[in-house]
């Protein structure tokens, strides 16, 4: 069995366009259009990260930190669909959710951070949920189900996944850009070197 055969149709008219790509007489700028058209869409990217899970499965057991993941998944699935967001993937302790409006992701983060810092309160340290939280919004390749793809995506991902520490969230320029007008959303100067942003920024929001 091929592996496009086990795609989705999405995901295999892609794959095929890739493949029409590599041959040596392809016309580039013809099918990354057909590309564009197919797939093309914008949204708001978010990547999330539970801070200090690999350490803390080294003192605490893996079972452990299932345990709060499962919490952690339970806690903020409902918060996104509130906001009009889509759960794209749950992978280990990572999630990725996108939204058409990015003040929606906005305030879907704000929401996600207060609900885990109450929780988090009354726990000992071993069983808070620390989240952290990514944000990107552009033009991505949205494809099937579960795929997203594009500059913004990667931004997200590096943002949520290796920048942010616990009770962030961090967004692209872009998204930041996006948002400067929305009442009450302020954002920080965040120094940080991410491959294909020109800026970072760190929400400003009141803790719980």
């Amino acid at each position: 069995m091929s592996i496009l055969s086990s795609l989705g149709a999405g995901e295999a008219r892609l794959w095929r366009l890739i493949a029409n790509r590599c041959k040596d007489d392809a016309d580039l700028k013809s099918i990354d259009q057909q590309i564009w058209d197919l797939f093309g869409e914008r949204w708001a990217i978010m990547f999330t990260d539970l801070a200090g899970f690999s350490r803390g499965v080294s003192s605490f057991g893996i079972i452990h930190f299932l345990q709060v993941i499962h919490e952690h998944n339970t806690l903020v699935a409902p918060i996104i669909d509130n906001h009009q967001g889509f759960l794209l993937k749950a992978e280990g302790d990572s999630l990725l959710a996108v939204f058409r409006r990015p003040e929606s992701a906005v305030q879907c983060s704000i929401e996600m951070q207060r609900a885990c810092q109450r929780i988090s309160m009354r726990r000992n340290k071993e069983e808070a949920i620390l989240l952290c939280i990514g944000l990107g919004y552009g033009d991505v390749l949205r494809v099937g189900e579960h795929e997203v793809f594009g500059a913004e995506v990667n931004a997200a991902s590096k943002l949520g996944e290796d920048t942010a520490d616990s009770h962030d969230i961090l967004v692209t320029e872009a998204l930041a850009s996006a948002c400067a007008e929305v009442e009450g959303m302020q954002f920080d100067d965040y120094a940080v070197s991410i491959p294909g942003v020109s800026k970072a920024f760190r929400v400003k929001y009141p803790h719980a």
